[in-house]
């Protein structure tokens, strides 16, 4: 599949510089997808279209100030994502904890990128992360694999462990799967992708692949399921253009 990928990659970069308008609107629906399924998998009630306006500035009836406030703190962590790239700044243990920061802003300030000291358990997954005093010993591991044998990695292989390890290591209260999912799409829009989406219709393969990895350490499923969603957005944009 990745194959198949690099070559529709290289059609897509032969037709670059790309519309100027339609990479706008494409990045505009992309941009909103993203924040819409990423906050809707973890419990925001707000739909694609009330997350609109929220972010045009307009308060929605019914919902509470936290939703209101994830939306905002998205848009705000996903300007980072494309400051970071636009600068090509290697990734940092600084930047995952700004990341989580803004994603948690006015909702938990004491925790927002803050590692957690206290042990938590991921619902619904039979992988349990590691205790508190090993976070940051397990946080300095994934850096030091992303600065050395990750490089050699495939952009999307690389994306999707990076995603993996670090939710598998769960060192934030809360906010990690955001956290993760940005990381994610970090690393693929540095290497010229567009963002993916994992979509909130249909968590389970996602979260069942997830556990998987961390369980046996079997990264395929995982690497699969978003390796569609990056030729999925790659037939988006060559449909397009």
């Amino acid at each position: 599949m990745l194959g198949q990928i690099d070559l529709k990659k290289q059609q897509l970069d032969a037709k670059r510089p790309l519309p100027k308008y339609t990479v706008q609107s494409l990045r505009e629906k992309l941009f909103l997808e993203w924040t819409y399924h990423s906050n809707a998998i973890e419990g925001n009630t707000l739909t694609i279209k009330e997350m609109k306006v929220v972010l045009e500035g307009i308060t929605v009836g019914g919902k509470t100030m936290r939703e209101h406030l994830e939306v905002i703190n998205h848009r705000s962590a996903i300007t980072y994502v494309e400051d970071i790239v636009r600068k090509d700044e290697p990734l940092s243990e600084w930047q995952i904890k700004k990341l989580h920061r803004l994603n948690l802003k006015g909702i938990d300030d004491e925790f927002a990128g803050v590692y957690h000291n206290e042990q938590v358990f991921i619902s619904g997954a039979v992988h349990t992360p590691p205790p508190p005093f090993n976070i940051q010993e397990q946080m300095n591991h994934l850096m030091t694999w992303y600065d050395r044998d990750a490089q050699a990695l495939h952009p999307i292989v690389r994306g999707a462990m990076l995603h993996a390890i670090f939710v598998g290591i769960h060192p934030f209260i809360d906010g990690n799967g955001r956290t993760s999912r940005m990381l994610l799409n970090l690393e693929l829009m540095k290497s010229g992708y567009s963002p993916i989406i994992i979509r909130v219709e249909n968590p389970l393969d996602y979260y069942n692949a997830l556990d998987k990895a961390h369980t046996t350490e079997d990264y395929n499923d995982f690497i699969e399921l978003l390796a569609k969603e990056v030729e999925a957005s790659l037939d988006l944009y060559l449909s397009t253009v």
